[in-house]
């Protein structure tokens, strides 16, 4: 009896992990590939329409077929329209675009998606910059769109390679933050006048309490009908207006700071300036009605890697500093004004460095990437820079003419390098053994492994409580295991058996709220 008991708990389990792994877009998303799009639109002018809808983002209808690596399936009447701003100026008629597959008929969808994103890796010689750093994004955590490409034809005709980027809607928070019935926001595009003139930048800075004061900086993407910007307004607010010491010690009320902590670091390591960072622009907010907590978003990083320069002595992005902010970006310049807030980011930084931002873990992603899509962008005649341009970026710095695309764009592999040890040196983070979580010393052993993970804790435990947590790389939760410590040595074990063959991230965590991740391998 009790050998069934058992049987029916591992199959109950195995069930249980099953359905949380099956995620809606797993077809497109859960392996790197490039999928193949035909579009066929009825009218011969076709371009004309699309770049006259461009500036209203009206849709037109156009048949498609799609092939991934389950098979090749086929829609009629989706939903088509241009999008990007400073994409938008891409030479020629390689522009970014999106596909609504149930604009025209209710209910369409492709494998639970009825969204889908098209990058034009605008002023990306390497043309991976997004997708690798969406991918680090939810290796560490935080949430971001699923990212892959796409090799796209109009008409018969080949349009060019593109990132095929994942919709933040109801059906990413469904998946990843498991709550969508709260407010959405999108930060605006910062192109217009803002309030008093200074720039529509979304600085989460408090412009008083009427809701048209941020109408321009904002876009709510949910809950539409109703219109309520009040939970917004309050967030702002205590952002903005907190003494230091509410800040530091109430943030954690109104905000997921690990995460939020990990987003800022991201964009500090990766000098993904055109963000709120520098730009206040590209990311989401997403108020989670289970935790009441705010939640932050990554959206549109193809000026990662330290592409985009905007600010004033912003030249040498190597080095850009930790502590960096632009002005008016309350919720970030409080954030390292806040002695623990700022230690914690520092760990951050330094566990990520560690993990993956390393010319060990980069520089092997990269020649992936660089194996799977070479050909379909060798194939690319619309793409805005050469072959040997492609092929010189992924290493090593290219220089080109002047204007907007010219000057010297980071070669990937020679940009981790050389920010990684700038890192490195600036955290001291190898004196400061990111090992070391809130004193205790951690030991992950063996990894790779097939079969079971052991987890060795030491220091002055003191009744501590600690918490595991493994997360697959689209960020979902897989495992977790929560004890008290002991004084002394406590080794906790992980059983690996029912995870599928993989790279997992395992974060730790202690009471004082300090965390160390760490990069595990199921073999």
């Amino acid at each position: 009896m009790k050998s069934k008991f058992t049987l029916a708990c591992s199959l109950l389990f195995m069930f249980s992990f099953m359905l949380q792994a099956q995620i809606e877009g797993d077809n497109l998303f859960a392996n790197d590939q490039i999928v193949n799009i035909e579009l066929n639109f009825s009218q011969v002018s076709f371009w004309d329409s699309l770049t006259l809808n461009y500036e209203t983002s009206t849709y037109m209808k156009a048949d498609l077929i799609l092939t991934d690596e389950t098979g090749t399936y086929s829609f009629e009447d989706v939903g088509v329209r241009l999008k990007g701003n400073s994409s938008y100026g891409h030479p020629g008629n390689k522009k970014s675009f999106k596909i609504d597959f149930n604009k025209y008929v209710s209910g369409q969808n492709y494998d639970g998606i009825k969204k889908l994103n098209f990058s034009n890796a605008y002023k990306d010689p390497s043309l991976v910059r997004e997708k690798i750093f969406f991918d680090i994004s939810r290796e560490v955590g935080v949430p971001a769109p699923r990212a892959n490409f796409a090799s796209v034809n109009f008409n018969g005709t080949p349009w060019g390679f593109y990132t095929l980027v994942e919709q933040i809607d109801d059906q990413f928070l469904d998946w990843k933050i498991e709550d969508d019935d709260g407010n959405l926001f999108k930060a605006g595009s910062n192109f217009g006048g803002g309030p008093g003139g200074g720039g529509d930048e979304a600085d989460l800075k408090y412009y008083g309490t009427d809701q048209a004061s941020y109408e321009d900086l904002y876009v709510l993407k949910s809950n539409e009908d109703e219109n309520d910007w009040s939970d917004l307004i309050e967030l702002v607010d205590f952002i903005d207006n907190s003494t230091a010491a509410s800040f530091e010690t109430q943030l954690e009320d109104h905000l997921d700071v690990d995460n939020y902590i990990k987003s800022a670091a991201l964009d500090n390591i990766f000098a993904n300036l055109d963000s709120y960072t520098n730009s206040a622009r590209n990311y989401y907010i997403y108020h989670n009605l289970t935790t009441d907590k705010w939640e932050w978003i990554k959206w549109d990083a193809n000026e990662a890697f330290g592409t985009y320069r905007g600010g004033p002595g912003l030249n040498n992005l190597l080095t850009l500093p930790i502590d960096y902010s632009a002005d008016n970006r309350p919720l970030l310049s409080n954030m390292l004004s806040s002695p623990s807030l700022f230690a914690q980011y520092q760990q951050e930084i330094c566990a990520i460095v560690e993990s993956y931002f390393n010319s060990g873990y980069m520089d092997s992603k990269i020649d992936g990437i660089k194996a799977l899509i070479q050909e379909a962008v060798y194939n690319d005649n619309n793409k805005q820079y050469s072959n040997a341009n492609f092929d010189t970026n992924l290493e090593s710095d290219l220089t080109l003419g002047g204007g907007p695309m010219g000057g010297t764009v980071y070669g990937l592999k020679s940009f981790v390098s050389n920010r990684s040890a700038y890192l490195i040196n600036a955290i001291n983070c190898e004196s400061s053994n990111s090992n070391v979580l809130a004193g205790y010393q951690i030991e992950v052993f063996p990894n790779p492994s097939s079969t079971m993970l052991y987890v060795t804790v030491s220091g002055d435990l003191s009744q501590n409580h600690f918490e595991l947590k493994v997360y697959n790389l689209s960020g979902i939760e897989v495992m977790e295991q929560k004890q008290d410590l002991i004084k002394g040595s406590q080794t906790i074990a992980l059983d690996l058996n029912q995870l599928p063959t993989g790279i997992y991230v395992l974060r730790m965590k202690a009471e004082n709220g300090e965390i160390i991740a760490k990069r595990i391998v199921k073999e």
